[in-house]
Formats: C-alpha cells, structure tokens, sequence
C-alpha cells in the first residue's frame, strides 16, 4: 500500500499533516526523526514537519536530507524547510519580525508544487526563524510581504520547502498544495480509504493472531466497539468480549450498554468490580495515579478472566490515535507529553497477554467511519466519547462513592438535557466535573455550604483541538436550576468555556 512518511520534529501541527493526506485518499505514516533511518518500497513521498526548535542550534533534532532526497520526493514544512535550506548550504537567521497568524502571498510559482494557488491567498505562519538565503541551486517558489523566501524548490529535485503551513484551515489553498504534492509529483494512486483500511486490518489481525484467542475489554464507546467488530470479523469464536462495572460509569451504563452489545451478536460477559476499582482508588488524588491504577485493575481482571477461559494470549483494546499521541509524546518525537491515558501510559510493564490495538493508528473521526462501514449500531456509533478511567478523572481530587453519586447525578441530568433539547449531536463530547471546593449559597432562606460542579462541553473532529460548545444561555440556565434542585448537595453550577489549546476536554 502506497504512503507519505512524515517525519516528527515535534510541531504540534505533525498529526494535522498525516489528516490532511487521510482526507486526500493517501495513507499517511508518522515517524519520530529519532527512529527515523530510511525508506521503504512503499513509501511515494516524504514530508518534514515543522518543530519548536531552532536548525542553528547544535542540538536540534536533525536527519540527513540528501539520504531521502535521491529517492523520492520530499516536502519540508516550517523547521523541516529550514532544515533543507540549512542543508544546502542556505542561510538560517533569527526573523527582525516574528510572523506568527495570518499572511498573504505576494508571489506565486505556478508550476508543480504551486499549480493552482492562488495570488494574494491566505496562509498560515508560526516561525522565530527565516530562511535569509538559500543556495544557488535553488528557487523561490513562494514570497509574502514580510517574507521573501515562504517557499523555494531545489533544481532538479523533487524537493521543496514551505516557510508556511499548508496543513491549517487558515492557509485557503493549503489541501491543494498538498494534493498537488501527492499526484503532481509522488504520483500518488489516491486508493486508501475506509473500506481499504478495513480489509487491511482483518489481514493484519488474522497474520498476528493466528488462531489464539483474544480478551477484549468494552467501554461502550466508539472505539472499543469498532474495534469488537473489527477483531469479530476476523478471529469470530476466538474474541472474548467483557464488559467491566468499575464503579466509575454514568447512570445506568453498565446494563444499558451491556444489553446493546448482546443485541449485535457479540460473545460477552458483564462483571462487576466497582468495590474492587473504588477501594483501589481510596485517598489517591493525583490524576496519573488514578490512570495507571485503573488500567491495572483493568489487566488484572482481564488476566484472570483469561485464565478462566484458557488459552487467552492477547488483550485486544480500542486505542486511537489522540491516546497515543496525548501518551507517548507525539509517536516518541520531541514533542510534550499531555498525559497517560489508561489504555496507553497506564498499562502495567509486565502482564500475561499480548496487546493488540487495530485502532491505534487512526483519528476518532476515521473510526466513526469504519464503524458506519461495518454497519455498527447509531447509537453507539453517535456516542460521545467517555474517558476510559471514567467519572474517576471527572472528580477533580480524590474518588469516594458519595462524590460518584453526586456526580452521576449531574452528568445524567446534564446529557438527558442536551438530548431532550436536540442539542446532542451538535456537541462532539460533554459531561460534568465535581470540583474540590465548596462555596456558600442560599436555599429556603437558609444558608448552605456545598460542592460546586462544572459543566464542559465541546464541539471537535478528533479530539485533537476543541472548541467550547456554544449551547444557548437559557438551555445552561435550565440545566443549571434542574441540577440544584434536584442533586442534593450541589448549589453552585459553572460552565467551562476553554478551548484545547491551551486547556485539555477533560479536567484531569
């Protein structure tokens, strides 16, 4: 299968380039420049991304370009721009004024990488440094007002560097500069797709697998179903589905969700542990902590279910690619680590059984759409996604069952609002937060002293940036008034109106 390699230096617009060819029907491959060594037969294209550091600092993350360059085409975006330039003896300076947002082109190369973009169009730069001068064997391709050298080619090459980022929805003819960057000149076929990605995994899954069985823990969400499906399609009587009551569900889940799965012809058990999770859970308040506690509940349940059925070797979970992203620090690149997700950084280091992940290597977005493709039921498939750790990190400090009810009770009031008001399929994830403080109110004339909850919701693609939602003031108003009146133990209701960046969705 034909594919773009892009290599990390650790931009926090790395993902957003291996979406944009997604979207374009190229698959796309992610690869931190430390692990970085060369090519294979399959790969059409390589891609440098941009990153925080400076080409001029001796320390900076660097390949050597003219290994790649011989052999297919390269595009470097930002530092990966610059890291050509430098390469090929140009000049690398501290920009006089820092261009950061929105910028024009004043000057346009038609041919090739260019064809098609438009004079005066907007493009989208985030750099300290400029390429001052590059070498005699190369052109401009591409000038803005502030910035001469935006975009340059390499003489007889297959090889160009853009100063801007063509992968933001800011730069207006970014995707066709892309598009031009796959067909014009990797000759790229444009054949991956859902339905390719499907078939490739059963492939993949059955060559791996053989005929071992499989432990799958669901969750009710998207992922963990897509990927029940996925691992059923393939292994069928070998996958052995559980659904764990970890004391840490919304109201009412564990039976509704189990009586979902059964109903799409899963083989599954329910089990519950809530006394096992929440005891484990007593007096942590730190959110690593409660991460890496629960994903070894959850193994240890697993390990013993497995040992109950015999012949278990694998645990099939439902990781996507943001988990691994937020976990590992963007596929092991330069870039920061968020933090553990507990299908991810919170697995213990040694256990029983193998992981196996069909999902990890995709965007949230994508596994809807392969949920569609394999016909998942719409009211999983329209689900909002939910933490693994669940309520666990909604409560911000320590996890106690009287905070759980509490909190349960809001979430439920908060969602069935948001679906009674038709306003839940315009957010992309919502739920509620217990705070740890309590503030003074006043109810029947008396005085209280009680907990305080937040309300998140917001509106994504991929869980990779978000948006608060805008939901109507007298819709909150509403919801806030339901939730005093009927959560006891709750009189003040906030409304968290962050966005990622800088904030995270969930608070912890």
């Amino acid at each position: 299968m034909e594919k773009i390699v892009i290599v990390d230096f650790g931009s926090q617009y790395t993902q957003l380039i291996a979406r944009r060819i997604r979207e374009l029907s190229v698959f796309s491959e992610i690869i931190p420049f430390s692990s970085f060594s060369d090519i294979d037969s399959q790969t059409k294209g390589v891609i440098l991304s941009g990153g925080p550091c400076s080409v001029t600092d001796p320390n900076s993350p660097k390949i050597n370009t003219l290994k790649i360059r011989k052999k297919v085409p390269v595009l470097g975006l930002c530092y990966g721009a610059q890291l050509l330039a430098d390469q090929e003896n140009g000049e690398i300076l501290k920009s006089e004024i820092r261009e950061y947002g929105r910028a024009k082109l004043n000057f346009v190369d038609g041919f090739s990488l260019m064809s098609d973009v438009n004079l005066n169009s907007q493009v989208w730069m985030s750099h300290g440094d400029t390429i001052s001068s590059i070498s005699s064997k190369s052109k401009v391709i591409a000038s803005t007002e502030d910035v001469k050298i935006a975009g340059f080619s390499l003489n007889n090459e297959n090889t160009f560097g853009l100063q801007f980022h063509p992968e933001v929805y800011h730069t207006t003819d970014g995707v066709k500069i892309l598009d031009n960057f796959l067909t014009k000149i990797c000759k790229c076929v444009k054949s991956w797709n859902m339905d390719s990605f499907i078939n490739k995994s059963i492939l993949d899954i059955k060559t791996k697998v053989g005929d071992d069985k499989v432990l799958l823990g669901l969750s009710g969400g998207v992922d963990s179903s897509v990927a029940a499906l996925l691992l059923n399609k393939a292994i069928g009587d070998n996958l052995f589905c559980f659904f764990i009551n970890n004391g840490l569900l919304r109201k009412n889940e564990f039976n509704d969700v189990l009586n979902s799965y059964k109903s799409i012809g899963l083989n599954i058990q329910g089990i519950d542990s809530k006394k096992n999770f929440i005891d484990a859970l007593s007096g942590v308040s730190d959110p690593e902590l409660k991460r890496k506690i629960i994903g070894n509940k959850f193994v240890e349940i697993f390990e013993q279910e497995a040992k109950k059925i015999g012949g278990v070797k694998w645990l099939g979970q439902g990781t996507v690619y943001p988990d691994v992203i937020e976990s590992i620090s963007a596929t092991g690149g330069p870039s920061a680590k968020i933090k553990s997700h507990h299908n991810v950084g919170g697995l213990p280091e040694k256990m029983d059984l193998k992981v196996i992940e069909p999902l990890r290597e995709i965007f949230k977005d994508e596994v809807r759409k392969v949920g569609a493709n394999l016909g998942l039921a719409k009211g999983i498939l329209d689900r909002h996604p939910f933490p693994g750790p669940g309520l666990a990190i909604r409560i911000i400090g320590e996890v106690n069952r009287k905070n759980l009810e509490i909190l349960r009770e809001v979430d439920h009031i908060f969602i069935k609002s948001l679906i009674d008001y038709k306003l839940y399929n315009d957010v992309w994830q919502a739920g509620a937060m217990f705070l740890p403080i309590k503030t003074v109110g006043v109810m029947g004339d008396e005085r209280t002293y009680e907990n305080v909850v937040s309300l998140r919701a917001v509106t994504s693609t991929d869980g990779m940036t978000a948006d608060w939602a805008h939901l109507p003031a007298n819709f909150l108003s509403t919801v806030s008034n339901k939730i005093i009146n009927k959560v006891k133990g709750v009189n003040r209701v906030v409304y968290d109106i962050s966005s990622k960046p800088p904030a995270t969705i969930e608070w912890e």
